[in-house]
């Protein structure tokens, strides 16, 4: 039984993610580099950078939707308690970007150190990923139903 969409198209989703997150962090760099009336083909900068993030956005998007097996396998096989971890952290980290209960100087450690530890955790479990262990999980399973009754026959 073969399956229907390719797992490289979901790795290139998560990487695509992951990319588009790290650019969201740092989106002050762009001010560093580029002057403020930079043109190419008469645009600004900032309509560049959208154009190309819109363009990545709708890759993820497409490329989530082609391999949605997977997808759908990996949010399954995912700990809850690796959900719950990544939800306290999110939780701490806008208290801290907000100041909720939290002092103004400490607030910016928590929500520093809430995003790192997110981020951390992303790029472990992205560095650690092998997508041959949700190659197919239908396929596999269509398979598995048919070795064993084609054994007990």
């Amino acid at each position: 039984v073969e399956c229907s969409t390719r797992p490289e198209a979901f790795w290139l989703a998560a990487v695509l993610v992951f990319f588009a997150v790290i650019r969201r962090e740092l989106n002050y760099l762009p001010d560093l580099f580029i002057p403020a009336d930079f043109l190419l083909l008469s645009q600004p900068y900032d309509w560049w950078e959208d154009c190309v993030l819109t363009v990545v956005y709708l890759m993820i998007v497409g490329l989530l939707a082609y391999s949605w097996r997977y997808l759908l396998a990996v949010l399954q096989r995912v700990p809850v308690s690796l959900y719950l971890t990544v939800a306290v952290l999110a939780l701490l980290e806008y208290m801290g970007e907000n100041m909720i209960g939290i002092p103004k100087t400490l607030g910016v450690v928590i929500e520093e150190l809430s995003e790192t530890a997110i981020y951390a955790i992303a790029l472990i479990y992205l560095w650690r990923f092998t997508l041959s262990d949700y190659d197919c999980p239908s396929a596999r399973a269509d398979l598995s139903h048919s070795h064993a009754v084609s054994h007990s026959a």
